[in-house]
């Protein structure tokens, strides 16, 4: 099972998205979750499945919990001209990336107050949700379902599966939860971690539309 991680730190919490944090977890790790082989098969299929239900090439990404925002290079590598918003609570990686790679400081909590604009072709949020306390989540998914103009990348870890990396504030939430909780946000499973909104799960052929369309 790949590492998990997580980018967006509660504000009382005593963990710390600094450098060594990204160190620890992205350049020396033994399982390479921050490789760029692993980051790129995750990239890859998020934009070609928001490309198939959009019928064109991507031209927005919104990225919550980019932390210093791997996705951004090879996103822009496939689609030159694609325009590329990142969201993050590490005030390290803002302030290094922050300019560079146009990302926000913001807590996943906070998305609906962030004036983030949208609706984004693509919509990522990779290895954070399970970090996410449950006082945050709701509001957060809240906001960002409306984001969702194409296909939302949602990669999330529950209490049925076994992994190796960072316990730290990992949240046991059942799959059921958090189908709950993406239904309430407005958004319906494709599967491999992939959402859409029911507007665009409406305009899907019956064996598009996964286990939810059975």
């Amino acid at each position: 099972m790949n590492e998990i991680v997580m980018h967006l730190p509660e504000q009382d919490c005593m963990k710390r998205y600094d450098q060594r944090y990204f160190d620890r977890w992205y350049r020396r790790s033994r399982v390479g979750v921050g490789q760029r082989e692993f980051v790129e098969r995750k990239v890859q299929l998020a934009l070609s499945a928001a490309e198939y239900v959009l019928g064109r090439k991507v031209r927005s990404v919104l990225d919550v919990g980019c932390g210093e925002a791997p996705w951004r290079a090879l996103l822009r590598r496939k689609r030159p001209g694609l325009k590329y918003t990142g969201v993050d609570g590490s005030e390290y990686a803002v302030q290094r990336y922050g300019r560079l790679r146009n990302i926000k400081l913001g807590l996943f909590g906070d998305l609906g107050f962030m004036q983030l604009g949208g609706p984004y072709d693509l919509v990522v949020c990779s290895d954070v949700l399970h970090y996410v306390r449950a006082s945050e989540i709701r509001k957060g998914l809240a906001a960002l379902g409306p984001m969702v103009g194409g296909a939302a990348f949602l990669e999330a870890f529950t209490s049925a599966d076994s992994i190796e990396g960072d316990h730290v504030e990992f949240q046991h939430r059942t799959p059921a939860v958090y189908r709950r909780l993406f239904d309430e946000a407005g958004l319906v499973p494709l599967g491999l971690h992939v959402y859409t909104s029911r507007a665009r799960f409406g305009e899907l052929v019956a064996l598009e539309r996964g286990g939810a369309g059975a």
